[in-house]
């Protein structure tokens, strides 16, 4: 058992190396495209499904609560989370329109739009970051493996190059903090507690 918690750590660590040596620089425009956004009023909505949802409402809740600093709360908004919605959608329209139905009732020009997928391949992403691109938001694939089909739509790809689920949720994780992280930075200027 020691041995395969050694296999999976070193995984992981390697996996995670590669955000530094591949993202920093997607990273740091996605950082200005939130900031950018933010600053003129605009909102951050996040989708995904699964352990991606779980990050979607994870993210949007260190936006509008915090980070690491006291400060204003910042507009983003999980479609993952209302169950209501989701179970009306997906019950009249089908579950590949449960996003793309949210993004045509909230999104407007200028917002971003953040699409979580490990496949890059989620039929209900693609067809939400297609509505959001004929709205005018900016469009944001934080992905797995090869971006798939979503990396060849979005405004910015976001890519963790591994074939292994868990690795690639575990970095987008750590995306997702140091996009929390390096926002508020930005925006606020202040020093973290």
């Amino acid at each position: 058992m020691i041995e395969e918690i050694n296999r999976q750590l070193k995984s992981h660590i390697d996996t995670v190396s590669t955000v530094g040596e591949m993202l920093a620089e997607p990273i740091t425009e996605c950082v200005r495209l939130i900031v950018s956004s933010l600053k003129k009023g605009h909102k951050v909505l996040i989708m995904g499904n699964g352990g991606s949802a779980a990050d979607a409402q994870h993210m949007a809740a260190e936006l509008v609560g915090r980070f690491l600093m006291e400060r204003k709360a910042l507009s983003a908004i999980a479609l993952t989370t209302d169950t209501s919605i989701l179970t009306a959608i997906g019950n009249d329209y089908g579950f590949d329109e449960v996003f793309k139905r949210q993004v045509e009732a909230l999104a407007r020009p200028g917002d971003i739009l953040i699409g979580i997928s490990t496949s890059g391949n989620s039929t209900n992403v693609v067809r939400a970051l297609e509505a959001g691109r004929a709205i005018g938001v900016t469009t944001i694939g934080l992905l797995g493996r090869d971006g798939g089909e979503i990396s060849k739509l979005v405004d910015l790809a976001l890519t963790v190059p591994s074939p292994d689920t868990p690795r690639i949720q575990e970095a987008q994780l750590f995306v997702i903090h140091m996009l929390c992280d390096l926002v508020e930075k930005s925006l606020f200027n202040l020093k973290a507690k």
